[in-house]
């Protein structure tokens, strides 16, 4: 049986048309319901025993799935309509939109990638004594717990858990995997009459454990403390919030399942060659430290990653993907939201993208008691807003969107957004993108009632493939003039320019370009050039040994950047002993000028024209001179048995 809609206007509170959402996504409608979630439950009961209605209600979604629990049968999915639609102040039709939202939340959800995560409730507990000793005493009962004191203090008489003085130095890993380091290290001596005493003080101390609870105020121990897991602070003066950490503690024994959200693909990482630095455009942004170093690429470590895809945005040729979801998915979405849109008769819809629960919830409050989102504005939850960047909202431009506004929280990092904005508007143009600092339901409805934004794309494409294509692809939908757009200075766009003067064709620079966008030429000496590849790394900057490559931020849309230019040449060089064309004449004449006559070993007309000679015509001449570097003496006689035993009978 196809799914249908469950159909509510909560209370008459909001006006839908079952014929029209039917016609418009081609499932069938329930009767309009007025109060499923309470008078009319027993018709929400028969939905969901059916499995295949969905609920076009999302506030009672508690309700709604204890009722499939006491059914035992699956939870049915949910959509809300009435906060991001119906309840709306703007006297437009809501039928396309609404009709957007569906065909949006119909896509099928991939899968989540999650690795285990096993604590076995090892607590270590940092803090003066008067914070830390009382903490240690509500969660010895359910913890393995040890308590390193921060003060002056004598050994506690509590024998229920550990504790020990000293300096953490060292502190890495996450929720089941601490390690630190100790110096000062003083532990308990419980033998003996009278007080406990300390140990004497050493370094070098080491300890695991499952749970951090710093309550040591001051600075953390790790960068963004809020996003590393097993990781706890509270202000040590606060009651309130030392109360809450030391809850929080208590749950964390037992396995937890902890989200994979980025993918690396190590072997088109443009971090370094040769142990020359390039890329670093994802070291330099993560906010936890989960990424770092590896030889000519880089790690991240899942344990300490908090999924804000800044890297995924920031990373120029694509290494590293945000994969929670992955980005064909959040594509798909954005594609599925333009086009039913205007199937249903829209013409020039917005994109509000957000975030949850922030995001989430100032919707749902601008609904109840502002004036709700505007018709035309779809709003698009996403799970990492940071991880939204310049490609995808370069593709909701060229999807059909008129405008893309993100709604930042106050959590959100703001460095790679920051970054990647400025990247969109200068491909696609001003007034397109904006960034909404807001906290207060009723300024995000005045800025989204009060804005006019520009018309959208008259015919809009698909985009497709990675996200560089599709930044390309959009970008070109977005200017048909064509022509070359500059960047900002850290676009992972542009061209590479060549002091031809300086070069030497020495093609250090080729060996080393991580994407292959500089290329030789096996025939002649030629350096060349595709700047669609090129990621502006600059590792060909960094390596030339003349300084002769500049870097220039741009996106050619022409078709020229798809082609191989090239950049520099000079005349082959022919062998003066067999013709054979071999480097380039201006390198060959150099050399001869520096070496011949001035060097020892080409002090002779004739040594000195080994130079002007090809690789086999070079050998050849060495081998057949008087003073043969390869000349040996007559080769040995080869020994036999009866040479070792008449050696043995002479002895």
């Amino acid at each position: 049986m196809p799914k249908h809609l469950i159909l509510c206007d909560c209370s008459a509170s909001q006006t839908l048309d079952p014929e029209g959402l039917s016609k418009a996504t081609g499932l069938s409608c329930s009767r309009l319901h007025s109060a499923l979630c309470t008078d009319e439950i027993e018709a929400a009961t028969k939905a969901i025993t059916t499995g295949e209605a969905i609920i076009c209600c999302a506030q009672e979604a508690r309700l709604f799935e204890d009722l499939a629990a006491d059914l035992e049968v699956d939870s049915p999915p949910l959509i809300d309509l009435r906060d991001r639609a119906g309840w709306s102040d703007d006297s437009a039709s809501k039928l396309p939109k609404m009709a957007a939202l569906l065909a949006e939340a119909s896509l099928p959800t991939p899968p989540q990638k999650t690795v285990d995560v096993i604590s076995e409730g090892l607590c270590l507990i940092l803090g003066a004594s008067d914070v830390a000793l009382p903490a240690a005493e509500k969660l010895a009962p359910l913890l393995g717990v040890t308590v390193l004191l921060t003060d002056e203090t004598d050994p506690p008489e509590n024998r229920d858990f550990d504790a020990i003085r000293g300096r953490i130095t060292q502190a890495s890993g996450a929720l089941g995997q601490f390690e630190l380091r100790i110096d000062a290290l003083q532990q308990i001596n419980p033998a003996g009459r009278g007080a406990l005493r300390w140990t004497a003080p050493r370094d070098g101390g080491q300890t695991h454990c499952d749970v951090l609870l710093d309550l040591r105020g001051g600075t953390p121990l790790f960068p963004a403390p809020q996003k590393r897991e097993g990781y706890l602070r509270a202000d040590p003066g606060s009651l309130h919030a030392v109360s809450d950490a030391v809850f929080q503690a208590a749950q964390m024994i037992g396995t937890f399942e902890k989200p994979l959200y980025v993918a690396l693909e190590p072997l088109i990482c443009a971090h370094s060659r040769a142990e020359q630095t390039g890329c670093s455009k994802c070291l330099d942004i993560c906010p936890t430290g989960a990424i770092s170093p590896d030889g000519d690429h880089v790690s991240i470590d899942p344990m300490i990653c908090a999924g804000c895809g800044a890297c995924a945005a920031r990373c120029p040729s694509g290494a590293i993907t945000y994969d929670a979801p992955p980005p064909d998915m959040t594509f798909r979405r954005i594609q599925t939201l333009a086009q039913a849109y205007r199937k249903a008769g829209g013409t020039a819809p917005r994109l509000l993208v957000h975030d949850t629960p922030h995001g989430a919830e100032m919707i749902r409050l601008a609904a109840r008691h502002g004036r709700g989102l505007p018709a035309d504005v779809i709003p698009l939850e996403v799970s990492a807003l940071a991880g939204f960047g310049h490609a995808e909202i370069l593709a909701a431009l060229a999807s059909g969107f008129a405008e893309v506004a993100i709604l930042l929280a106050p959590t959100t990092e703001r460095d790679a957004l920051d970054q990647e904005v400025p990247l969109a508007q200068a491909m696609a143009g001003a007034g397109t993108v904006h960034l909404l600092d807001l906290t207060d339901p009723g300024a995000l409805c005045d800025a989204l009632y009060g804005a006019a934004p520009p018309a959208p794309l008259a015919s809009p494409v698909l985009p497709m493939g990675s996200r560089r294509q599709v930044a390309r692809l959009a970008a070109k939908s977005l200017n048909p003039s064509g022509g070359t757009l500059p960047l900002p200075t850290s676009a992972p766009y542009g061209a590479v320019l060549v002091n031809t003067e300086s070069c030497t064709l020495c093609l250090s620079c080729v060996s080393l370009c991580p994407s292959g966008a500089l290329m030789d030429n096996e025939d002649k000496p030629q350096l060349r050039f595709q700047e669609d590849a090129c990621l502006q790394c600059g590792i060909c900057a960094t390596i030339c040994p003349e300084k002769a490559i500049t870097l220039e931020p741009r996106m050619n849309l022409d078709d020229t950047a798809l082609t191989q230019v090239v950049l520099n040449e000079e005349e082959p060089f022919a062998c003066v002993e067999c013709g054979t064309l071999f480097g380039s004449k201006a390198t060959i004449n150099r050399i001869t000028e520096k070496l011949a006559g001035k060097h020892a070993m080409f002090a002779t007309s004739d040594a000195a024209r080994m130079i002007q000679m090809c690789e086999g015509c070079r050998i050849n001449a060495q081998f057949n001179s008087a003073n043969n570097p390869f000349a040996m003496g007559d080769r040995p006689r080869v020994r036999r048995t009866e040479d070792y035993l008449t050696k043995r009978k002479d002895h």
